[in-house]
């Protein structure tokens, strides 16, 4: 036999997650061409370095949430070390977000919602390297789930470094 909740909803109907995309923006960017301004010598092969950083808060209207995409991209001569290019880009997604339990809000925010912005991430990155007079920057996907579960273990640490 079945068990039905009081309001006569399904358990599937309960956990239907609806998720809508309102806004997606540029927050901050800057992009500083550092081969233009110096010059650098000898052979130019860059190496590049991508840090990754997630922001989510709740906005004042209902069931709105801003999630922010933070990217520091540096690149650097392999053999000198040389700088040739610094990007920092936020980029951001409002989102509309209903039947996720609250529990699970914290992990969906932060690893479903940056999953579904990131395609028109790379593709910004990408124009601003090249236009920026470099190879265009493809990025490579990014594993939330495993930024996501790397930041818990850091903030695990922390808190225990300060109960010691």
């Amino acid at each position: 036999m079945s068990e039905t909740p009081e309001n006569g909803a399904t358990p599937a109907e309960q956990t239907q997650v609806k998720s809508r995309v309102l806004a997606q923006y540029i927050r901050d960017m800057s992009f500083e061409n550092i081969l233009a301004q110096k010059g650098v010598t000898g052979d130019a092969q860059p190496e590049i370095q991508v840090q990754v950083n997630l922001d989510a808060r709740k906005r004042s209207a209902e069931n709105q949430y801003e999630v922010i995409t933070k990217l520091n991209i540096t690149s650097k001569t392999k053999e000198k070390g040389e700088p040739l290019f610094v990007l920092e880009i936020e980029y951001a997604g409002v989102f509309q977000v209903e039947g996720v339990p609250d529990e699970q809000m914290h992990p969906y925010l932060l690893i479903e919602c940056p999953r579904i912005t990131f395609p028109f991430l790379r593709r910004i990155v990408s124009d601003v390297t090249r236009d920026g007079g470099f190879p265009a920057l493809n990025l490579e996907t990014i594993d939330f789930i495993s930024l996501y579960r790397t930041e818990l273990a850091r903030r695990a640490e922390a808190e225990k470094a300060k109960v010691n």
